[in-house]
C-alpha cells in the first residue's frame, strides 16, 4: 500500500520503500534541553512501527520520561527498549533499566508497533522529563563521502569500556543460561558453569520456589522426574557452603524445543543465517537474523534481487530493530557476512557488515545516498561507494562508518569482468592482541585476497593491519582461500591466527604459512589429535592437481596426511564422532571411509559430511545435517532428532540458523527455521549427562567460531581443546568479564 508524503512545519517527511509496503521516515526535532527523532519504520493496513531517539542536548538525566499525543487515534501494541502506557491519546514512554542515563550530548532509543485508523500523523511535540522539546535539528551530515578516520562517538558513553586484566581475553558475562526441555514425562533443567567460576561449584535447583535437589557438583543439569510441563526453575550457586543469588528463571522448551517468533519483512522474505551476542548488556542472548528474499543468487548467477534486512530479536520474539541494507546490496551467500560481538568491551555487542548507498540503520538513519541505484541490467552492484559500518547492539543506530577496504577498484582484476570474483567477502572476530576481539573483514580467494582487520573503541572504527595478496612478498597467497575462514591461536603465542583456506595470516597482519594446494570449500581447525602439542587443521580442496583433503600442524602447515587428489571435493569433517579411535576422526565426499588422525581407514563413512553437534550423555560428538541429528555407528547411524516444522538453509548447504553451546549446559542447540517463516525453533538436548564443562561460550576459538559461522559456506565450531572420548577436564579459562 502506498500512502502520501506528508509534511509539517518543523519536519520534511522522507518516504521509504521496503519489502512490506511503503512506510515513512520521518526525521521530527526539538532542542533547548532535548531533541526527538520520532520516525516511521514500517506502515501497512492498520499497523505501523516507529523508532524514537531522544538526545538530551541539556544536563544529564538519570532516568527519563517521555510524553506525547497522538492526533488520531493511534494505539501503542508493543514496544521495547521502553515501558510504554497509554491513556486516551495521551502516551508516556519511561526508560528500562538499563538505558536510564543520558548525559549531556547522549541519546537513546527505543521502538514501538502500534495501530492506526484512517490516517498517522506524527506527533508535533514531545516533552521529556516535563520540559518540553523545541530545538531545531542538527544539519544534516553529507554520508555519501564517509571520513576515512571516522569521529562518530561512542553511541553508549556512560558505559566506559573494561580493559581485561594481563593475561586475561574479554569475554561476555553471561547469565546461568538455564532451560527447561521437555523429556516424556520429566524436564531436564539445564545451567552454565561459567568461566570465572571453580569447576567443583555446586548447585542447589528450585522448583516452582522449592528446593528439590542439590548442591549438584558432578554436572550442570538435573532430571526432574514426573514434574510438570510447564514448572519454572532456578539454579543457586553454592560458594563455601553458602548459596548465592537465584539465577533468572528457566526458559521452557516445551516439547523439546523453544519458539522465538520473528516478523517476516515481506512474503518475498526467507529467515536465512543468524548469529547471537548480548545486545543490551543483561548477561541474555539476543539473536540476529538475516532475512534473504526469495530471489537471493550466487555471484555467478546474474539478476536483480530483493533487500536484505537485518533483525534483532530477544528471545519473547520482542524485535529491537531492523537493518535494512538496501538496494546497492546484493543478496546471496557470498555478498553480507555479519559479526555480533562486544568489540568496544562496554558489555553490549555490536553489529558490523558491509553497508552502501542506502542502508537504513535501526533507528531510520540512512548511510550514503538514499536515492543512488548502482546496480546494472544485470543485476550486480559494481559501480558506487562501498562502506563498513557498525552499528549499536541496543538499537541498531550507527556507530562508526567508514569507506570498505579494499575498494573493488577494476572488476575484472579479481578474475572475471561480470562480478563474481570480485564480491567475494568473508568475514570473522579475532584475539588479535590476545585480549580484546578485532573485526576480520575480507575480499577475494580465487584470485586476489585481501584481509583487513579493524578495532571499534570508543565509538571510532581504527584499521589495525591490511594483508593484500598484491603487495609484494605476498604473491604466492592469492587464490588460496576457502568458502568460509576459521580463526584460531595457531602458534600458541596467546594471540589469534585467520586461517584463510590454504594459508594462515598471523596475528600482526603477516602471512604465517602457505601450504599452496588452493581454493576449497570447508577447513576445520581444533585440537584434532590430541596425542600432539598443538592445533590441527583440517581441509578439502577442489583442484583436480591437489590432494582431495589434508590435515595440517596447525602452527607451521606441515601436512601430517593427504588423500589422493579427486576434483571438486565439496565436502570435508573433522571431529571426534567414534569412540573406537583416539582423537578426531575425518571424512569427506572425495573419502570412501572414516579416516583416523593417521589418516588410516578405519570405519564406514557417515550419512552426512556437514555440521556437528554435542547432543546425547556422552562426550563423542553427533551428526548435523539438514534438519535431523544422528548418533555415528559402525554398523549405521542411528536417529537422534527429526526437527519438526522446520527446515534447513542455504539450498543443498542444508545448514541451521546456527548451532553451538547456545543455552543449558555445554551441549550444543539448534536453530532452524520454522517452514512457516513465522518463527525460530530452538531444539536443546533431552538426555541428561554426567560430565561437567565450562560454557563453551568462555572458549575463545569456540565463541569466535559462532562469531564467523555465518560466512559464506557456514562450517560448526570447535573449541581450543579436544572435547571427545575420554574427556579430560580443559584448563579453566582466564577471562574478563565487563
Amino acid at each position: 500500500m502506498t500512502h502520501p508524503r506528508r509534511t509539517v512545519p518543523w519536519l520534511m517527511a522522507a518516504t521509504l520503500a521496503t519489502g512490506v509496503g511503503v512506510a515513512v521516515a520521518q526525521p521530527a526535532t526539538a532542542a533547548a534541553g532535548c531533541r526527538v527523532d520520532y520516525t516511521v519504520t514500517n506502515q501497512w493496513t492498520e499497523g505501523f512501527g516507529a523508532d524514537v531517539r531522544i538526545t538530551n542536548v541539556g544536563d544529564p538525566v538519570s532516568t527519563w520520561s517521555l510524553t506525547w499525543s497522538f492526533g488520531a487515534g493511534q494505539t501503542i501494541t508493543q514496544a521495547w527498549n521502553a515501558a510504554t502506557s497509554q491513556s486516551g491519546a495521551q502516551v508516556t514512554a519511561r526508560n528500562v533499566s538499563y538505558n536510564g542515563a543520558i548525559p549531556t550530548g547522549g541519546s537513546t532509543s527505543f521502538g514501538f508497533n502500534g495501530g492506526w485508523s484512517g490516517s498517522n500523523p506524527v506527533p508535533t511535540s514531545f516533552a521529556l522529563n516535563g520540559t518540553t522539546c523545541t530545538g531545531t535539528t542538527t544539519p544534516p551530515v553529507d554520508p555519501t563521502t564517509p571520513p576515512v578516520d571516522p569521529t562518530t562517538p561512542p553511541v553508549d558513553p556512560t558505559t566506559p569500556p573494561v580493559e581485561p586484566p594481563a593475561g586475561a581475553w574479554q569475554a561476555e558475562r553471561l547469565d546461568r543460561g538455564l532451560i527447561s526441555v521437555r523429556s516424556g514425562s520429566n524436564n531436564l533443567v539445564q545451567w552454565r558453569l561459567l568461566g570465572t567460576e571453580a569447576a567443583g561449584t555446586g548447585f542447589t535447583v528450585y522448583r516452582d520456589g522449592t528446593r528439590i535437589a542439590g548442591p549438584i557438583t558432578n554436572s550442570t543439569n538435573y532430571l526432574d522426574t514426573g514434574a510438570a510441563a510447564g514448572a519454572r526453575y532456578t539454579v543457586r550457586a553454592v560458594v563455601n557452603g553458602s548459596e548465592q543469588a537465584a539465577s533468572a528463571s528457566s526458559l521452557t522448551f516445551g516439547n523439546g524445543y523453544l519458539d522465538v517468533p520473528i516478523q517476516r519483512p515481506s512474503a518475498d522474505h526467507v529467515a536465512n543465517d543468524g548469529s547471537v551476542g548480548d545486545l543490551d548488556g543483561d548477561g541474555q542472548l539476543e539473536i540476529v537474523l538475516k532475512w534473504d528474499p526469495t530471489n537471493a543468487k550466487d555471484n555467478s548467477q546474474a539478476g536483480v534481487t530483493g533487500n536484505v534486512f537485518v533483525d534483532a530479536y530477544e528471545l519473547d520474539g520482542t524485535r529491537l530493530w531492523r537493518i535494512d541494507l538496501g538496494r546497492n546490496i546484493r543478496a546471496g551467500a557470498h555478498y553480507t557476512q555479519f559479526q555480533v560481538y562486544d568489540y568496544d568491551g562496554d558489555g553490549k555487542a555490536e553489529v558490523a557488515m558491509k553497508t552502501a548507498d542506502g542502508t537504513r540503520s535501526g533507528t531510520g538513519q540512512v548511510i550514503g545516498n538514499a536515492g543512488a541505484d548502482h546496480r546494472n541490467s544485470d543485476g550486480y552492484v559494481l559501480s558506487g561507494p562501498e562502506y563498513f559500518t557498525v552499528f549499536s547492539g541496543p538499537t541498531g543506530a550507527v556507530g562508526a562508518t567508514t569507506s570498505y577496504v579494499p575498494a573493488r577498484g577494476t572488476v575484472s582484476s579479481w578474475g572475471d569482468g561480470y562480478g563474481n570474483r570480485v564480491d567475494r567477502f568473508l568475514a570473522g572476530t579475532a584475539y588479535l592482541d590476545g585480549q580484546r576481539p578485532s573485526i576480520i573483514m575480507a575480499r577475494g580467494y580465487y584470485t586476489r585476497a585481501v584481509v583487513v582487520a579493524w578495532d571499534y573503541r570508543n565509538g571510532q572504527l581504527t584499521r589495525r593491519w591490511t594483508f593484500d595478496s598484491n603487495d609484494s612478498g605476498n604473491s604466492t597467497y592469492a587464490g588460496q582461500g576457502n568458502h568460509s575462514l576459521s580463526v584460531a591461536d595457531v602458534d600458541q603465542d596467546g594471540r589469534q591466527e585467520i586461517l584463510y583456506g590454504a594459508a594462515a595470516i598471523d596475528d600482526n597482519g603477516r602471512g604465517l604459512w602457505n601450504a599452496r594446494t588452493g581454493h576449497g570449500d570447508a577447513g576445520h581447525v581444533g585440537d584434532l589429535i590430541p596425542s600432539r602439542p598443538g592445533l590441527e587443521y583440517y581441509k578439502v580442496m577442489e583442484s583436480a592437481g591437489q590432494p582431495a583433503s589434508w590435515m595440517a600442524d596447525a602452527r607451521t602447515g606441515q601436512l601430517l596426511w593427504s588423500t589422493p587428489a579427486a576434483g571438486d571435493n565439496g565436502r570435508g569433517v573433522s571431529s571426534d564422532i567414534w569412540s573406537g579411535s583416539p582423537g578426531a576422526e575425518s571424512w569427506s565426499s572425495a573419502d570412501s571411509q572414516l579416516r583416523n588422525t593417521a589418516g588410516q581407514t578405519v570405519a564406514r563413512k557417515p550419512s552426512s559430511a556437514n555440521f556437528l553437534a554435542w547432543w546425547d550423555g556422552d562426550t563423542s560428538r553427533e551428526l548435523l545435517d539438514g534438519t535431523r541429528i544422528d548418533k555415528y555407528g559402525t554398523g549405521g547411524d542411528t536417529r537422534l532428532l527429526t526437527g519438526a516444522g522446520v527446515r534447513s538453509n542455504n539450498g543443498t548447504k542444508s545448514t541451521p540458523v546456527l548451532s553451538g553451546d547456545l543455552w543449558g549446559d555445554w551441549r550444543e542447540e539448534v536453530i532452524w527455521a520454522k517452514s512457516d517463516e513465522s518463527g525460530l525453533r530452538i531444539y536443546a538436548t533431552p538426555t541428561p549427562t554426567t560430565t561437567r564443562l565450562w560454557t563453551l561460550l568462555h572458549d575463545q576459538t569456540y565463541r569466535v567460531a559462532i562469531a564467523w559461522q555465518n560466512t559464506a559456506y557456514n562450517q560448526p565450531p570447535h573449541p581450543g581443546f579436544f572435547l571427545g572420548t575420554p574427556f579430560t577436564m580443559p584448563a579453566q579459562p582466564v577471562i574478563s568479564t565487563p
